[in-house]
This record gives C-alpha cells, sequence and structure tokens, in this order.
C-alpha cells in the first residue's frame, strides 16, 4: 500500500488505486495526510477543503467523507499495514507509517543524497527521489488555504532538488545533462532567477556560451516586463563570469563558488596554498609574535553526537535547506525539553565533511540556574581554538569579535550556538564568512535576529507517537516495548511528545525492570502527579520549564498561571483577559511573551492552545486561584454568547437573566451574523469543556446557560449531535430545580430529537415542557413549547392537536408583543394548514408571517415561509404566482447557503415546471448537501 500526494491524490494497493471519489474526499485524504500521526481537528479540515465560507452542513460532510475512507481502507486491508483513521474528540489522524507515504520517502533521499561523499552516488539518489513525482503535487484536490500553501511548498522541493541534481552533474563534469536536467524546468519556471542562473553555467561550462547568453538576455527581458526588476546577485554573476572568460572546469570545485576570482582561497591555508605561490613568494612566512598563528588542522569542539536520537527527518531536512543559502543563520526554537541541542548536534555531527575548517560550539545557558557565560569568555575559546595565541586574544568583546571575524572570513565552518537567551548575545559570536553556517537554538522565538540577520527559523515540535514509543525502545529495548505497545504508545502520548519527558520517563522504567509500562502509564493519567513522576535527580519537565518561566516578567507569569485553570482546549486574548482580570490588550501583550518563550502556541492569529504538561505546571504556579478563575471565564464565555446570539438573531428573545453574581468581562463585538456563527462554530467544544467543567464544580446555573446560548448554531445544523450537550444542560437544569432552564432546555433538546427521527423521545420531553413554562411564569417560552410539541404531533398523524397548539402559541406570542415567535408560530401553522388542505389559511398565516418580519430577519425563515406561499398559490389553482413565490424562495435560500432549504422549494418547482434551469440548480443544491461541494 501507498499513499501519494506527489502527483493526484491516490491510495495504491495491490489490486490497484483506491476509488477515492469526488475532489473533496481527495483534499480530505491529502490534509490528513500531510498531517498523518497527528490528530487533524475538524475546523482545519474545513477551512482545508472551504476556506472561509464553509458550507452550513461543513461537519456533516467531512463525516460523510472520513466514513467512506475508512470503508475504503478497511476493504483494502489497511490495518495490516498499519494504517488507521481514527476519530479522537472534535478531530481525526490517518495512523500511517512513514514509509508508506511518497512525500516522506522523498525527504529522506534528499537526505541520504547530501550525505553521500560520491557524486556518483549523490546523481543516483537524487534520481529515485524525483521519480517518485507523478505530476503536480495534491493532484485532483482543491488546493486552496492551506492545501495550496502545502503543494506550493512541495514543489519549492522538487524544485531546490531538480537544482541539485544538476550541480551534481556538473561535479561529475556531465554539463549537457545538467543543462538537459534544468532546461525543461527552467521554460516552466521563468521567472524562478536560481534556475535560469544554473542553467547558463551548465551551457556555459558545457561550451555553449552563446546559448548562455541568449538565454540570460531572454530572462532579463522577462523580468523588466513583468515585475519590473534587473536581475538578481545571482544570474548577475553567472553573467559576469561568462562576461570574465573564466574557465570552463570539468567537475566543479567541491567547495568553490562561480562568483570567486581565479584563485581566490577559499580555506584558511593562506596564499602559499596557491599552486606556484610558494615559489614566487619565497619559504614560508614563521609566524612571528606579531601575527595570529592558525592551526594547520581544523578544530573540533562539538559535544557527541546524541545517543537515542529518532524521528525528525522533516526537520532535519529544513535544517540542510537553511543552511544552503549565503552565510546562513539557522535558528532551530521550540519550548523547553523539546530537544533542540539534541536536533543541532545529529545535525552538526552528519556532514563532518562539510565543514573542512573546523565546528565550533558554545552553551550559552540563556535558560540555565548557573547564569550566561561571558560574551569574552566565549570568544576567547573560540579565537584560542582557531589558533591565535593566548597573549593575543583581545581584551574587550568589540575587539574580539572583530578578529573572529575576521579570521573566518575566508573559511567553511560551522558555529553551533546553544541556549541563546537574545538576539544580542548571537550577534556578537556570528562569524564573518559567507561559507561560514551558524545554528542558534533557544526557547526564544529571536524574532530581532530574523529581522537583523535573516535568520531562517526552524521551529520544532513534540515527537509524534511512533517516534515517542522509538525514543522509549531506545533506553529499554525493543523486547520491553513489544510487550506492552499499547502501554507505550499511551506512555508516548501521555509525556506530550516532549523529549525531555521521555526521557526521564524510560529513566524511571529503565532502574525498575519490574515496573510495567502499563502501570507507569496508569499513574501518569492522573494529572494530579504527573509533573512529579517527570522528574529524576536534577532533571525533569518542571525544572526546564522553571528556568523559562523565571526569566518572564510578572504579568506573563500570572497570565500563564491562570491559563492552567482554563477548562478549553484554546484561548484568545479577550478570554485570557478574563482569566486573569486584566483587559484583552494586556493579555495580547502577555500571550506574546509566553508564545515567545515557546509556552504558549498561536495557532492561528489570536488563537493560543497549552501544550498538556506546561498547563500542568501553570496550574501549580498559583493553585489557590482555581475557582475564581474558573467562574470568571464562564462569565466571560456567557457574555460572549449572549453578544454572538444577539447578533446572529437580533429579533430573538433574550434566553435568559443573568446570574445574580455574574463577573462582567470585555466581550468581542460580532460584526455581522457571519461573525458570531462562526465564532459559535468555532469555540463550540471548548463552550462544551466549559459547561463540562462548571457541571464539576456544581456552578449549575453557569452549566445549563452556557448550552443554551448556543440555540443560533444548534438551530443552523441541528442534525449535528446536540444531544448529549443538551441532556447535560438539562441534567444542571433540574439540579438547580430551576423551571425556567428546564422548559427551556427541553424544547430545544425535543426539537433536536425530532429533527434526529427520535420522535418518540422528543415527544415524552416536549409534552412535559408547557406545563414547566407556564408553572415558571414564561409564557414565550410555553408558545415556543407549544410549536415544537406540534411539529412532532403531525408527524405522529395528530393534526388537529398540532394545529390547535400551534395557535395557541401564535396568541401567546401576539399577547406578550413578541414578533420573533410570532413569526415562528405562523410559520409553523401555515406548514400544518397547507397538509390540512387549508391552502387559503396557510397563504394569509405565511402573508402575516412575511408582514411581521423585518428584512434582517433570518433568510432561512423568509425561505420556508416563501415556499409554503408558493405551495398555496398551486393548492388554490395559481400556478403562475405559485412558481413565482417557490423561485423566490430557492434564491433566497442559494443566497443564505441553506441548502436544505434550496432542495425543497426547487423540489416542489420541478412537479410543476420542469425547465432545464431548475434541474440545474436544484443538481447543484443536492450535490452541496450530499457532496460538501
Amino acid at each position: 500500500m501507498e499513499f501519494r500526494l506527489l502527483g493526484t491524490v491516490s491510495v495504491d494497493t495491490r489490486t490497484g488505486p483506491l476509488p477515492l471519489g469526488p475532489a473533496k474526499r481527495r483534499s480530505l485524504l491529502a490534509a490528513l495526510l500531510l498531517s498523518a500521526n497527528t490528530p487533524v481537528p475538524v475546523a482545519r479540515l474545513t477551512d482545508s477543503l472551504w476556506g472561509e465560507e464553509p458550507p452550513p452542513r461543513a461537519r456533516g460532510v467531512i463525516q460523510g467523507h472520513v466514513s467512506r475512507l475508512r470503508a475504503l481502507l478497511t476493504g483494502a486491508e489497511a490495518q495490516a499495514y498499519g494504517v488507521e483513521l481514527l476519530t479522537l474528540g472534535d478531530a481525526y489522524v490517518l495512523r500511517v507509517p512513514e514509509t508508506l507515504l511518497d512525500y516522506q520517502r522523498f525527504e529522506e533521499l534528499l537526505m541520504l543524497a547530501r550525505q553521500q561523499r560520491s557524486a556518483n552516488d549523490t546523481v543516483r539518489m537524487l534520481d529515485e527521489a524525483l521519480s517518485l513525482w507523478q505530476g503536480p503535487p495534491l493532484g485532483g484536490a482543491f488546493t486552496e488555504g492551506p492545501l495550496q500553501a502545502a503543494a506550493h511548498t512541495l514543489e519549492e522541493s522538487r524544485l531546490a532538488t531538480v537544482e541539485e541534481l544538476a550541480r551534481a552533474y556538473g561535479n561529475l563534469g556531465e554539463h549537457h545533462r545538467a543543462a538537459s536536467v534544468l532546461r525543461a524546468e527552467a521554460v516552466a519556471h521563468p521567472m524562478r532567477e536560481s534556475l535560469a542562473a544554473a542553467l547558463i553555467l551548465a551551457l556555459y561550462r558545457a561550451g555553449r556560451q552563446s546559448e548562455a547568453l541568449d538565454w540570460f538576455h531572454r530572462t532579463r527581458r522577462l523580468l523588466a516586463d513583468e515585475l519590473g526588476i534587473d536581475p538578481g546577485h545571482e544570474l548577475a554573476d553567472a553573467y559576469a563570469l561568462i562576461l570574465r572568460g573564466d574557465p570552463r572546469p570539468g567537475p566543479a570545485p567541491a567547495g568553490g563558488s562561480d562568483a570567486d576570482p581565479p584563485g581566490a582561497v577559499r580555506s584558511g591555508t593562506g596564499p602559499a596554498a596557491e599552486p606556484g605561490a610558494a615559489a614566487a613568494a619565497g619559504p614560508p612566512r614563521v609566524p612571528t609574535a606579531h601575527s595570529h598563528s592558525v592551526l594547520p588542522h581544523p578544530t573540533d569542539l562539538l559535544p557527541r553526537a546524541p545517543r537515542g536520537f529518532h524521528g525528525r527527518t522533516t526537520e532535519l531536512a529544513a535544517l540542510t535547506r537553511a543552511a544552503a543559502g549565503e552565510a546562513p543563520v539557522c535558528l532551530v526554537t521550540g519550548p523547553a525539553g523539546v530537544g533542540k541541542t539534541s536536533l543541532a548536534l545529529q545535525w552538526a555531527h552528519h556532514s563532518p565533511a562539510a565543514f573542512p575548517d573546523g565546528r565550533l560550539f558554545a552553551d550559552l545557558r540563556g535558560f540555565s540556574e548557573t547564569g550566561e557565560p561571558a560574551l569574552i569568555d566565549v570568544l576567547r575559546e573560540f579565537l584560542l581554538a582557531l589558533g591565535v595565541a593566548p597573549r593575543r586574544v583581545p581584551e574587550s568583546v568589540s575587539a574580539a569579535a572583530a578578529l573572529f571575524r575576521s579570521l573566518t572570513d575566508r573559511r567553511r565552518l560551522l558555529v553551533v550556538l546553544d541556549n541563546a537567551r537574545d538576539s544580542a548575545t548571537v550577534r556578537a559570536l556570528l562569524p564573518g564568512g559567507t561559507d561560514c553556517v551558524t545554528l542558534v537554538t533557544s526557547r526564544n522565538r529571536l524574532e530581532g535576529l530574523i529581522a537583523s540577520d535573516a535568520a531562517r527559523p526552524v521551529p520544532l515540535g513534540t515527537l509524534e507517537p511512533q517516534d515517542g514509543t522509538a525514543l522509549l525502545a531506545g533506553v529499554l529495548g525493543e523486547e520491553r516495548i513489544l510487550a506492552e505497545p499499547v502501554a507505550a504508545r499511551r506512555l508516548a502520548e501521555l509525556c506530550g511528545g516532549l523529549p525531555l519527558a521521555l526521557r526521564v520517563t524510560a529513566a524511571r522504567l529503565a532502574g525498575r525492570p519490574q515496573w510495567t509500562l502499563a502501570g507507569l502509564a496508569d499513574e501518569l493519567a492522573d494529572e494530579r502527579g504527573r509533573l512529579t513522576f517527570l522528574d529524576v535527580d536534577d532533571t525533569g519537565v518542571s525544572a526546564a520549564l522553571r528556568l523559562t518561566v523565571q526569566q518572564l516578567p510578572a504579568d506573563a507569569v500570572r497570565q500563564l498561571a491562570r491559563l492552567g485553570h482554563h477548562p478549553g482546549g484554546h484561548f484568545d486574548p479577550h478570554t485570557c483577559a478574563a482569566l486573569a482580570g486584566t483587559d484583552p490588550v494586556a493579555a495580547a501583550a502577555a500571550l506574546e511573551r509566553l508564545g515567545s518563550a515557546h509556552l504558549v502556541t498561536e495557532t492561528a492569529p489570536g488563537r493560543w492552545v497549552l501544550h498538556d504538561l506546561v498547563r500542568l505546571y501553570a496550574r501549580g504556579l498559583d493553585p489557590d486561584s482555581g475557582a475564581e478563575a474558573l467562574i470568571s471565564v464562564l462569565d466571560h464565555y456567557i457574555a460572549t454568547a449572549l453578544a454572538a446570539a444577539d447578533t446572529a438573531e437580533p429579533g430573538g428573545e433574550p434566553c435568559f437573566v443573568l446570574p445574580e453574581d455574574f463577573r462582567p468581562a470585555a466581550v468581542r463585538d460580532f460584526a455581522d451574523r457571519a461573525a458570531a456563527m462562526h465564532w459559535l462554530a468555532a469555540e463550540r467544544d471548548d463552550l462544551a469543556r466549559a459547561a463540562v467543567a462548571a457541571r464539576g464544580a456544581r456552578l449549575h446555573d453557569r452549566a445549563w446557560r452556557i448550552i443554551l446560548l448556543q440555540w443560533p448554531q444548534v438551530v443552523w445544523r441541528v442534525r449535528d449531535s446536540w444531544a448529549p450537550l443538551l441532556e447535560l444542560a438539562l441534567d444542571s437544569a433540574r439540579a438547580q430545580q430551576d423551571l425556567y432552564a428546564e422548559s427551556r432546555v427541553l424544547n430545544l433538546l425535543g426539537w433536536v430529537l425530532t429533527e434526529e427521527g427520535r420522535t418518540s423521545e422528543a415527544l415524552t420531553l416536549l409534552e412535559r415542557s408547557p406545563g414547566l413554562a407556564r408553572r415558571a411564569g414564561d409564557r414565550l417560552g410555553e408558545a415556543t413549547a407549544l410549536i415544537n410539541l406540534a411539529v412532532v404531533q403531525a408527524g405522529q398523524g395528530e393534526l388537529d392537536r398540532a394545529l390547535e397548539g400551534c395557535g395557541r402559541a401564535v396568541a401567546l406570542a401576539q399577547e406578550e408583543k413578541d414578533r420573533h415567535t410570532e413569526m415562528l408560530g405562523l410559520q409553523h401553522l401555515a406548514r400544518l394548514q397547507l397538509v390540512a388542505h387549508r391552502p387559503g389559511d396557510a397563504l394569509e398565516s405565511a402573508r402575516t408571517a412575511l408582514a411581521l418580519g423585518p428584512e434582517h430577519e433570518e433568510a432561512a425563515r423568509r425561505s420556508l415561509l416563501l415556499a409554503v406561499s408558493g405551495e398555496a398559490r398551486l393548492a388554490l389553482g395559481d400556478e403562475e404566482e405559485g412558481v413565482l413565490l417557490l423561485d423566490r424562495a430557492a434564491e433566497e435560500a442559494e443566497r443564505a447557503g441553506y441548502d436544505e432549504g434550496a432542495v425543497r422549494a426547487l423540489e416542489v418547482l420541478l412537479r410543476v415546471s420542469p425547465r432545464a434551469d431548475h434541474r440545474t440548480r436544484h443538481a447543484q443544491a443536492l450535490g452541496r448537501l450530499t457532496d460538501g461541494g
């Protein structure tokens, strides 16, 4: 079995490719494969498939596609290959060995190619890597938004590989083949200057000077005409080389650059290294007391390579790409314990031949209790390693840094600066040579270094579960892991993929052979003691986090402590402000500080998450504030959900009064209904977690309110599994003995059950609701209950009782002068009258309802009322007016994205007016419902 993204998205099996079906399903598969072995939230899948305008039933469409994919994989016996498509809460994860992913094999072959000493072997590896490509990446999928970015990244990697292959041919002296490889890509990508420059040099070296010059001028004219720019330095350097008439070599020099003048020195060996230089200049000069002596062999200050290193193929490849530029500064960033130093050393040890002049290393101890070393001490160690006599090392930092830059100007050197706290420290230690590579690790983002020195960030996240279990196996042995594979994976997940936590866990188990992996997993499952189990001797997660936190300002520490008590998975500045008792501006500033220290992660603009182990540590910073923080964030959610409901349904009646001890907080503004509905959809899971936390803390008055306030989203996506959450709200309402709340929840729950086809359960609940509302003095709640009950009664064949109840509901709403509820009652009454063969009454009820609704009234309700009016007109024999009304109903539904209403109106239209455009619109709306297209 093989999963392909490098070309058309496909799954190859022994019996042929799987029939994946529509493009949306391929897009879903591509999104899951690009994050293979990592849970992908439904919200991210929605963005990948539809961008900013998902259809109303996007979640249901995704569920349908997932179900079909799962069936296809099961039919192909995918589990035998270690492939599973699982549901994890509100996310899906496609577990698949990396060896089955073509893009992972591509990256692995690239890495192997770069490790080869033989140019022939490099060519073979790169050829094999490029043979995996069968067309443009993510073919057959909708490449918009995140998928478009992923496709662009993959294509960039392919083009860079083509350029590497051409260089490898050049090293073999096969310049004609290099030109052949490059020409096809240069034609397809005429604006890519690196391709044009490489092709020009290959043609020149192959003795085709006129072709090379012609290609340069063609590219120069294209850049001027299309972009209004001159050629960049790479293209200009290639042109200058041809004009100078530099010799055309056979194999390209191993470390040289075409931009160097003839005879340029590439290492620190001095002028005598050039052929004939010693004879011309006399005997080699002996260093004197006034010259800086240089060791004749490269120095190496690197610590030993890390043991038990696993995974990180993508990050190692990213480092290699980042190090390929001119005087590159590569910046590995990530949270404490994620393995930044191990990654840096693994990469640094991988290709010693790439740095013939040496490798330097300094631990800057930016996050250590012992404090940072003085810059002059670090520079002194570097200068001594480069051969400077001790008494010739300058005493000032500026002079020592200048000497260091001078000595490294013509060298190919690697400088590893580990645990840097800030950008200023790093800048003083940067080498001077354009062929030197600087590799920096830090818990901070060091954005200043990115701005001033074009540092190329390589963010480091947590390990995937399979790499985590491999790390455990490296310490404990394969036999112990294979004996308890499920427990091993659970340990990796409980450690949150954090290498430091995994190593501490492995150390505990290694010293206790009588312990089982399952036993330790059970211990770690208890959040109260998890961090204690992840500390051993002077090493552990808590210690690492403490060193990061102690460098933060007080306001950021306070914010982090309060975030530990947040019941949800995500948070924004408004939520943080509520937790910490500040304002959104101050909260946003604190989040930026925490994000820079990799204590929180921004998953989308203004949307942040905490790693599980950081959350547990944060909770311990201020354990006594948990109850206060919970109430604050619950009230924030209530206030924000109220604002969202008011914006989404401006004519609707407020669900309730606020709790007596309600704590007001800063509430975001919603520009329109779409923004409000988007917030309700995006926060659904966190609102559910908040309600569960409220119920656990016996804050029942908050629990049912948070759930009930989501009613606009419930109504819009009624078949989206709302029943369990509403049942929780019902339990809280009853626990509080609040008749008003119980009636309101019963109304909504009963309607949801009706739409799910569970009519007998709905009837049982809804029959109780009107009486509860009357006892609570909630007349509008009684009207809503009667409407919902009437819908169920009509479905059970009790049409007379349904008509009577709906009529009473309309009368109650009129008495209370509530136009919104009256319009709702009239809408259902009109539909019931139509079913009862009373089209005149139905038309009158619909007309009255439409007259009540302002222009901003919900489009779905207007569409339904227009459809009823159209059907009534048809029943009265006025076909022309009926067709017009039904067409208007369909148009309003289509504009609002209400596909169910469009399908319903168009189905009636087709029975009396089977026009081609009606058939087309019906098919399109039905397709959107069934396929999500």
